[in-house]
């Protein structure tokens, strides 16, 4: 079929390999998840294959399959509407998207697991495979999937070195290779203003990996983007909920020109942390700061709270402790000891799995913005590079809440926010 809207020859040159296995490194925002779901549904109309794609939550799985749906309805290709349905395997509930078309052929989205992979004969996408959590444990379940001659697709934008997809590209294997950076896009017809987007990146690391496809070496990286995936979850929230039922805690890094003032909160359900808020002010008048914090502290009832007291943090946490008392509000002093010290037992909570965090690319970066580093004279620093989008403060703020869920406080009775 001819796709229903121009497509830059980067994409036709996609939709038009039918290599059984290919690959596409692409920058972000460049049309991959539009071009890999044009296939499956061109192809799925054409021959009544079914097609499984794997996306990194349930988020970016309903993204896909709109996309998907799209396709179909610009075709004038006799489709169902996207049927969802839950279902549990062991202990954990996945939900799948399905749209079915009028050959018999169905177009299937799940979030990427080790369990959803399973049980399908299919042709298979991999959307973001940098970024899937348990990347080799989720390829080994699903390849059996594509045995009886079916077609793979794996696509992403570079997420370190430390993953399967990595792996695959840098591997001398069989597979047609794809590459689009943001660079051959712009040549190509994307409309975008190269020089403008990655000023208000304002992040050279962040512009190699994002829309150069750069592999970067994660050797410096405190907390690589594999650790990093393996503690995001579609249950965790930036947006604090209706409904909280454990402890809560509370991390703030104070900013005001250069950097972000980012107040964390994490719920604690048996020996995990989740997230459950991360409120982001830039650039915001210190009373609209503190007023702000107070009302989150007070609609949670926050157990404790650990406050940024470094510099213009001071009378933040002053105004904060007199309202609610120095032992629920602690100031904390960013010396090198004490950064330290709370990037130490951040990293060893992530390795033992006990955070859970959203699934957010900002997120992701900043945590994984924080290198360890040895000064001349022996000492050991945290730090990152301070860029338009903050100065690790996310990462800080999580620290920080943390540290506060130290406190042996009485678990509350439950919280109904809306109450």
């Amino acid at each position: 079929m001819i796709a229903a809207v121009p497509l830059y020859p980067h994409q036709t040159r996609w939709v038009t390999d039918h290599s059984r296995f290919k690959m596409g490194l692409q920058a972000r925002q460049t049309g991959k998840s539009f071009e890999v779901a044009l296939e499956a549904a061109d192809d799925a109309a054409a021959t009544a294959q079914t097609w499984v794609m794997l996306s990194r939550g349930e988020r970016q799985s309903r993204e896909l399959m709109e996309k998907a749906a799209m396709h179909c309805k610009a075709y004038q290709v006799a489709a169902s509407a996207i049927d969802e349905d839950r279902y549990k395997i062991d202990d954990n509930e996945y939900k799948q998207l399905t749209i079915v078309l009028n050959n018999g052929a169905r177009l299937i989205g799940l979030p990427a697991n080790p369990d959803t992979a399973r049980g399908f004969t299919a042709n298979v996408i991999l959307d973001e495979f940098a970024i899937h959590k348990d990347s080799q444990k989720i390829w080994t379940a699903l390849y059996g999937t594509i045995t009886r001659g079916f077609k793979l697709r794996v696509v992403s934008t570079p997420m370190g070195r430390q993953n399967k997809f990595y792996q695959l590209w840098s591997g001398q294997n069989n597979y047609a290779k794809h590459f689009t950076d943001i660079y051959k896009a712009v040549e190509e017809g994307l409309p975008v203003d190269i020089e403008e987007l990655r000023r208000g990146l304002d992040d050279e690391e962040a512009w190699a990996q994002e829309y150069e496809c750069k592999f970067l070496d994660e050797a410096t990286a405190f907390l690589t983007y594999e650790l990093i995936a393996s503690c995001e979850s579609e249950q965790a929230s930036a947006d604090l909920p209706d409904r909280l039922e454990g402890r809560t805690f509370v991390g703030v890094d104070i900013g005001r020109k250069r950097d972000l003032t980012v107040v964390w909160v994490i719920e604690q359900l048996g020996d995990v942390y989740w997230t459950r808020a991360v409120i982001e002010m830039e650039k915001t008048p210190f009373p609209v700061q503190r007023q702000l914090i107070e009302q989150t502290l007070r609609s949670i009832r926050a157990s404790r709270t650990c406050v940024d007291y470094t510099g213009m943090g001071g009378p933040i946490t002053e105004d904060l402790q007199k309202s609610f008392g120095s032992a629920a509000v602690e100031s904390v002093t960013f010396t090198n000891q004490v950064k330290g010290d709370l990037a130490n037992r951040t990293r060893k909570l992530f390795e033992d799995h006990r955070v859970r965090i959203p699934v957010d690319n900002k997120i992701r970066n900043d945590l994984h913005s924080v290198k360890k580093t040895v000064t001349s004279a022996g000492n050991i620093r945290f730090d990152a590079e301070r860029t338009k989008d903050g100065h690790a403060d996310r990462f800080w703020a999580l620290s920080l809440a943390l540290m506060a869920s130290d406190a042996g406080v009485v678990k509350p009775e439950l919280i109904c926010l809306t109450a």
